[in-house]
């Protein structure tokens, strides 16, 4: 059965919107930013609850059919090649989604109503797992034909390791093998050898060895040191030899370093300092996201995958998580530039589509901008910038005063302390 949005939970439905609307209205009368008007931050404006208002909107329509095994049969494929893209549509859908949905699902420290809301998105994400890789399955998914599912297989792998309580330790032996050979078979696709591509190779041997399986060094240690052979400078790698300017550090790079080169660190030991030069080049990124917020929470739209949106923040997401902002940075001036930006895109007219599914676009519904692999499964990286919900409530992302971002400060004129490089 299609997945009408308008009938799902009422009461949930309801908040959802009561939230997203109130933060409409909010927005529609704050004036255009200028150095002498900069858009206040409101306090009264529950940030936490519009971001999971927004995660149940952009997540359900994935988990809930797929849950069901019917994703295949209701998911619309939105490409300039539909027959070719829907393929490999489905499991680009349900692994981006699972890399940015994970760490709430295993998040701690919940009132009981959040508990609650979450409580049939951790059931419908288990029941996912099983029905991606259960070769009976309706929705059974291609992880190892062409190219493409080398991508999203990586990136199913980062969300189980990112939430294993939440995304493997539940799930029954038989669930468990078929997502190791899902994962296995998707090595069937040669090591790549010229860009950002090595780290999907990485993530998902990465993933093996978490899950007690032997890995391929080449595909894990060779990709990574290959990765870091690229390296400009500042915080930024090239994808591949070259400099790219575009948001792919942040899309794939930056998270995929950390949580491949964690796991190196935590089992095999010897790589503390390759973790430590990693994380140091990760939060300069970082603070570079930041900076590139503008006061009324819009963004460069750069080089390729703009369709993407905001789904360029996740280095910036995946920092904040870890607690390992700059120090110049607050915790609460990431929530509150972040919220502006979601709030920016996630509320452009034509966004979603009468059924709940999203849209190609970078602000509305724009497929012009799409380049040839783009489809309805990969706009679903926009989850990605949504990782600081794994933290609690009670945590300073959350429950700090609602702070501006440095170019809501910079506009205003306030005096700042100049921005510097990373050192080399």
């Amino acid at each position: 059965m299609d997945l009408d949005w308008t009938a799902l939970n009422r009461r949930t439905f309801l908040k959802s919107v009561a939230v997203l609307g109130a933060l409409g209205a909010d927005r529609a009368g704050t004036a255009e930013p200028s150095a002498q008007t900069v858009p206040t931050v409101a306090d009264r404006t529950d940030d936490r609850n519009y971001w999971i208002a927004v995660m149940e909107r952009i997540a359900t329509p994935v988990l809930e059919n797929l849950s069901r095994r019917e994703l295949r049969k209701t998911m619309p494929v939105e490409a300039a090649d539909p027959a070719d893209r829907g393929r490999f549509t489905h499991l680009e859908a349900f692994g981006r989604l699972l890399a940015g949905i994970a760490p709430w699902l295993a998040a701690q420290g919940l009132d009981e109503s959040e508990a609650a809301r979450r409580r049939k998105f951790i059931e419908w994400a288990q029941e996912s797992l099983d029905a991606a890789t259960d070769p009976r399955s309706a929705d059974f998914m291609n992880f190892h034909e062409d190219r493409q599912p080398l991508v999203d297989a990586a990136f199913m792998a980062q969300g189980i390791l990112r939430a294993p309580a939440a995304l493997w330790q539940p799930l029954s032996a038989r669930v468990r093998r078929q997502v190791i050979g899902a994962l296995k078979s998707s090595r069937a696709i040669s090591t790549p050898t010229s860009n950002n591509w090595v780290m999907f190779a990485a993530m998902v041997e990465a993933a093996l060895q978490t899950m007690g399986e032997q890995t391929d060094s080449q595909r894990c240690d060779g990709c990574v040191r290959q990765m870091l052979g690229w390296y400009k400078g500042d915080g930024i790698y090239g994808d591949g030899e070259d400099f790219h300017f575009d948001y792919y550090n942040s899309f794939v790079i930056h998270p995929m370093l950390l949580d491949v080169v964690s796991v190196l660190q935590r089992d095999r030991g010897g790589y503390g300092p390759v973790y430590g030069t990693v994380l140091s080049r990760a939060r300069r990124h970082a603070e570079i996201l930041e900076r590139l917020i503008a006061p009324d929470g819009t963004f460069p739209s750069v080089g390729r995958s703009t369709a993407y949106r905001f789904g360029a923040f996740h280095a910036l997401a995946q920092v904040a998580l870890m607690h390992e902002l700059p120090v110049r940075v607050e915790p609460a001036q990431v929530r509150c530039a972040m919220t502006a930006v979601i709030r920016r895109a996630i509320e452009a007219p034509g966004t979603f589509d009468d059924r709940g599914w999203l849209r190609i676009g970078f602000c509305g519904h724009q497929p012009s901008l799409a380049e040839a692999y783009i489809s309805t499964g990969s706009l679903y990286l926009c989850s990605t910038a949504m990782l600081p919900l794994g933290l609690p409530p009670a945590d300073a992302f959350w429950s700090a005063p609602a702070a501006r971002w440095t170019s809501q400060r910079l506009w205003s004129g306030e005096p700042l302390a100049p921005d510097h490089a990373l050192p080399s």
